[in-house]
């Protein structure tokens, strides 16, 4: 089974309006122990982000302060020192997901923008619902041992062998698979869909083959 962010997400949405002040914005993140929020439209779609970086800008950028910004983020990034409401000083526009992205899909874009949370938006209409933390990712290499091994069993005949006859083990992410599948081609196939199976950490192979039909026949010259 492929985990979606709906299945681990949290169903309050810490959002903020486009007008709402920047010591507002302090505020809001300091008593939801949250690093972003989300500024939404009036239609409660989000437009942007507001993280604890930007915020600090104002601070880093201030006189007497000293600054480390050059090169062509300079006047973006002065701008946003300069702003005192949340559309001056978000992020624009706003890295969504909705409740139907895989979880790996979820975990490639924090990674890619070195994001720890992104606000979940309705698939048709756009809206905000919820939120998704990195620390809400990680579900998924807490599955149950049982969830998993039903999972790796219908890899294995997606395959088109019978897990009956290979043994698995599954413990902690490690799934250990040995036996003899009947070509060598169905081993890589067996490995790759347990490799894509949520929750599997590594999987130690140990498959043998009855017949080779990877074996490639050389051209006869006459």
């Amino acid at each position: 089974m492929i985990m979606n962010v709906g299945d681990v997400m949290g169903k309050v949405a810490i959002a903020v309006r486009l007008d709402t002040s920047f010591a507002d914005l302090v505020e809001t993140m300091r008593r939801f122990k949250v690093g972003a929020v989300a500024v939404i439209d009036p239609d409660r779609r989000p437009v942007g982000v507001v993280s604890a970086d930007d915020l600090l800008l104002k601070e880093i950028d201030a006189p007497g302060g000293g600054t480390v910004f050059g090169g062509l983020g300079r006047r973006r990034e002065r701008a946003k020192a300069a702003g005192s409401t949340a559309a001056q000083v978000m992020t624009s526009p706003a890295i969504t997901v909705t409740e139907a992205t895989p979880v790996r899909d979820a975990a490639r874009i924090m990674h890619e923008h070195r994001i720890r949370q992104l606000p979940v938006v309705d698939g048709v209409t756009g809206k905000i619902v919820g939120t998704v933390h990195q620390s809400d990712l990680l579900r998924i290499f807490v599955r149950p041992p049982s969830d998993v091994r039903a999972d790796v069993e219908e890899a294995i005949r997606r395959a088109g062998v019978e897990p009956e006859s290979l043994s698995v083990v599954v413990d902690h992410g490690l799934v250990s698979i040995g036996g003899t599948v009947p070509r060598r081609s169905q081993i890589a196939l067996v490995v790759q869909g347990i490799h894509g199976i949520d929750g599997v950490i590594e999987v130690d192979d140990r498959l043998g083959y009855e017949t080779d039909d990877l074996i490639t026949v050389p051209p006869l010259y006459i």
